[in-house]
C-alpha cells in the first residue's frame, strides 16, 4: 500500500499524476484498430480476436501483437539476442495497462466526460517534433513525426486522449491526500531507530578445494543448463555492394566539360563592371552637339546644356545598367572601350551622351582553369546516376522473380559473404572478426528475411551506395556442444557445488549465531578459515536517503530481532553473508518534528498514487471488464513462442 515508504523512496506526485500501469501505454505504443474517444465501437462482440471488452470499448489481438512488438524492439536495444520469449513475462502487465486505458476511456464516455477536438489539437501541437522551422505547428512536420513514429493520427489521438482522462479523471481523486500527524509519527520514529550487529562473509572460493567433475558430473550439469549455453541465431549474410567503386570507369566526356562550362558563365565567365558619366537630354540635336565636343574633348559636365541631366554611375553590371537606360543603350555601352564616348542613344528618359569613365573586371576561368573542377562534378553526378541505373536494373531483376546469385551474376556485381555471424555482427570463430560499420543496415536486413524471400536492397550511409542482401545459411539459435565448452561448464559445476557448500556453512553459522553466540564463536566451532566478522551499525533514516543503494547485510540488518541471526546471498554471486542484529534502539519522533512533516509529506505521496490504484480498480468493476481467457492464452502463447 504505502509503497514509498516501504521502498524509502523520496518521490514526488505532483498534480500531474499518473497511474503507473499507463507508463508503458503512454511512451508510445503504437495501438492499431482504436477509434478515437467517444466513438463508441458499437455493436462489437466477444469473438476470437477480442480479448477483453470494457463497456463499448474492447483489446483486440492486433493491438496486443503491436504492443509485444514494440516492447521488444525496446528490450533489442539493450539486448540485440532477445527475442519475444525473452519479454513473455511483460505479456500480462501490457495486456492489463491496455485494459486500463479501455475502462478509463468508457468510463469517461458513460458518464460524459467528452474531451474537445480543440483540445488535443493543442496537445498535438505542444509535441516537439510538429512544429516547423518558425517554431509553430507545422502539418508537413506532424506528418513526418506520424512516418517516423509508425503512427496514424487516430492513434496518436487515442494515446492523447487517454492522457488527458487520467489528468481529468484521476487528478482530483488523487491530489491532496490528508495525512495526519498521528498518522505520521510511528513511521518517523521507525526511521530514527538505530542498530547495531556483526556480519561474516563466506565466500564461495573458500569451498572450492576438492571439487573435480567428472564425465558424467558434466553431462548432468549441461543437460540441466543448456539454456545457459545458447548460442544465438547465426547467419551468412551475402552482400552485393553497389557503390562507387562499381562505376569507378564512369567519367565525362571534353563535349560535356565544354557544354558545362559554356551553360554556367554566371560562375565561370569573368564579371565586369564599368563607372560611367552621362548627359540625358530632350531632342536629338543637342545630343549630337554634347557628342560632337565630348569627343573633341571637352567633359561631359561642362558640355552639358542648361536642360541637360547628367549623372555618374559608379560600378555599373551590364544588368543594371539596361534596368535603367535599356538593353540596346547598356549593349553599346559594354561594348565600348575605356574612356570613350558613346552616343546620341535614343533611351526611355530621352536622348543619352555616355562617356565610359573606368572598365574593372572580376574573376573569372578559363575552360582550362575549371577544367578539374568541372570534371570533379560531373564525375560524381554520372556516378551517382550510374548507381541509381544499376539498382534499377537490379530492382527489375529481383522483381522479376531472379535469386540473389542470378542477379548478381548479371549485373556484374561483385559478392562478399560472411562468415556465420550473430545479429550484434561477430563470430564464434574469429574473435578479431568486425563487419565494417557501413554494413550495420545489411546486417540488419539479413537477419530479417528467410533464406527463401527475395533478396532485398539497403541504403548504406554516408554516400556509400547501396547493398543487396540475401542470407546464405541459418543456424538457429541451440546449445553450444559440450565439447567446445567443457572447461567453461566444468567451471560452472565447481562453482555450483561450491555455493551449495557455502550456502550449507552460512546456514549452520546463523543457526548458532541466533543461540547466543556471536557470529565469530559460530565460525571458529564450525572450523572452517573464513574472512573476519565486521561490526555493523546505522539508522533506518540512512536507509531511507540511499534511494535503493543498500548492500544486502544492511538490508538483512533492519528485518531481524534482537539476537536472531540470518544469511543473505551476495548480489554478486560471490558467496553469502551472516549478518546478527545485536542491538536495537527504538527511535523518538517527538525530537524531530521536521521528520514528522517531511514523513506526512511523503505519506500524502503514496496515498495518492494508492487513490488512483483503487479509482482504477473500481473504474474496472463499474465498467464490468470481461476478459476472454481462452482467447487471451492462445495470443499469449502464440506471441510468445512462435515469435509475435
Amino acid at each position: 500500500m504505502i509503497t514509498n515508504f516501504r521502498r524509502f523512496s523520496k518521490s514526488k506526485f505532483g498534480t500531474g499524476i499518473v497511474a503507473s500501469f499507463f507508463i508503458l501505454i503512454l511512451a508510445g505504443f503504437a495501438i492499431g484498430d482504436i477509434r478515437n474517444f467517444g466513438s463508441g465501437n458499437i455493436g462489437f462482440g466477444m469473438g476470437s480476436s477480442t480479448l477483453a471488452k470494457v463497456g463499448d470499448q474492447q483489446v483486440l489481438e492486433t493491438e496486443m501483437s503491436d504492443a509485444m512488438q514494440k516492447r521488444l524492439q525496446e528490450v533489442r536495444r539493450q539486448r540485440p539476442e532477445a527475442d519475444y520469449a525473452t519479454i513473455a513475462g511483460d505479456f500480462d502487465t501490457l495486456l492489463d495497462s491496455l485494459i486500463d486505458q479501455r475502462a478509463l476511456l468508457a468510463f469517461a464516455d458513460k458518464y460524459g466526460i467528452h474531451l474537445s477536438k480543440r483540445l488535443i489539437d493543442g496537445e498535438i501541437a505542444q509535441i516537439p517534433q510538429t512544429k516547423g522551422l518558425n517554431g509553430k505547428f507545422s502539418d508537413q512536420s506532424y506528418r513526418q513525426f506520424l512516418a517516423q513514429q509508425r503512427l496514424t493520427d487516430a492513434e496518436v489521438r487515442t494515446l492523447i486522449s487517454g492522457s488527458l482522462l487520467q489528468r481529468v479523471i484521476l487528478t482530483p481523486v488523487a491530489t491532496n491526500a490528508r495525512v495526519s500527524v498521528g498518522m505520521a509519527m510511528p513511521y518517523a520514529s521507525m526511521l530514527l531507530e538505530s542498530r547495531e550487529g556483526e556480519a561474516a562473509a563466506v565466500p564461495v572460493e573458500s569451498f572450492r578445494g576438492g571439487l573435480k567433475p567428472t564425465d558424467a558430473d558434466l553431462q548432468r550439469y549441461y543437460a540441466a543448463n543448456r539454456g545457459r549455453y545458447m548460442v544465438p541465431e547465426q547467419r551468412t549474410i551475402r552482400i552485393a555492394r553497389i557503390g562507387p567503386e562499381l562505376v569507378s570507369g564512369v567519367a565525362p566526356s571534353d563535349q560535356e566539360i565544354a557544354a558545362y562550362y559554356n551553360a554556367n558563365q554566371a560562375t565561370y565567365g569573368a564579371k565586369e563592371t564599368r563607372s560611367i558619366s552621362q548627359a540625358v537630354v530632350p531632342d536629338q540635336a543637342t545630343a549630337n552637339a554634347i557628342a560632337v565636343k565630348a569627343k573633341a574633348g571637352t567633359a561631359l559636365s561642362a558640355t552639358a546644356s542648361a536642360n541637360a541631366a547628367t549623372s555618374s554611375l559608379k560600378d555599373q553590371t551590364r544588368q543594371a545598367y539596361a534596368a535603367v537606360a535599356g538593353d540596346k543603350a547598356a549593349a553599346a555601352v559594354f561594348s565600348a572601350p575605356s574612356g570613350a564616348i558613346v552616343g546620341p542613344l535614343q533611351s526611355d528618359f530621352g536622348w543619352a551622351v555616355v562617356k565610359v569613365d573606368g572598365v574593372t573586371k572580376i574573376g573569372g576561368k578559363s575552360l582550362a582553369e575549371a577544367r578539374s573542377e568541372i570534371a570533379a562534378k560531373l564525375t560524381a553526378d554520372k556516378r551517382k546516376q550510374a548507381i541509381e541505373d544499376v539498382v534499377d536494373k537490379v530492382q527489375n531483376s529481383v522483381d522479376g522473380g531472379n535469386n540473389f546469385t542470378e542477379t548478381a551474376a548479371t549485373n556484374k556485381i561483385p559478392v562478399t559473404t560472411t562468415p556465420l555471424v550473430t545479429a550484434a555482427g561477430t563470430t564464434r570463430t574469429d574473435a578479431a572478426y568486425k563487419l565494417p560499420p557501413e554494413l550495420a543496415a545489411a546486417l540488419k536486413t539479413g537477419f530479417e528475411i528467410a533464406p527463401n524471400d527475395p533478396p532485398e536492397i539497403v541504403t548504406l550511409p554516408n554516400s556509400q551506395g547501396y547493398a543487396m542482401v540475401s542470407p546464405a545459411e541459418v543456424v538457429a539459435a541451440a546449445p553450444a556442444p559440450l565439447a567446445n565448452i567443457r572447461d567453461r561448464v566444468a567451471e560452472d559445476w565447481i562453482i555450483g557445488q561450491a555455493l551449495l557448500r557455502a550456502r550449507a556453512a552460512a546456514t549452520r553459522i546463523a543457526a548458532r549465531a541466533s543461540q547466543g553466540v556471536s557470529v565469530a564463536q559460530a565460525i571458529k566451532e564450525l572450523g572452517i578459515a573464513l574472512p573476519a566478522t565486521r561490526p555493523m551499525a546505522a539508522r533506518r533514516l540512512q536507509l531511507a536517503e540511499a534511494n535503493g543503494q543498500i548492500a544486502p547485510p544492511m538490508q538483512l540488518l533492519f528485518s531481524l530481532t534482537e539476537g536472531k541471526s540470518r544469511m543473505v546471498a551476495d548480489s554478486n554471486g560471490r558467496g553469502f553473508f551472516v549478518v546478527k542484529a545485536t542491538k536495537i534502539t527504538p527511535g523518538n519522533a517527538l525530537l524531530q518534528p521536521g521528520l514528522v512533516s517531511r514523513m506526512q509529506s511523503e505519506l500524502q505521496d503514496a496515498l495518492s498514487q494508492d487513490y488512483a490504484q483503487e479509482f482504477i480498480a473500481a473504474v474496472r468493476a463499474d465498467m464490468k471488464v470481461k476478459r476472454n481467457e481462452a482467447a487471451i492464452k492462445t495470443v499469449k502463447q502464440r506471441i510468445t513462442a512462435s515469435g509475435g
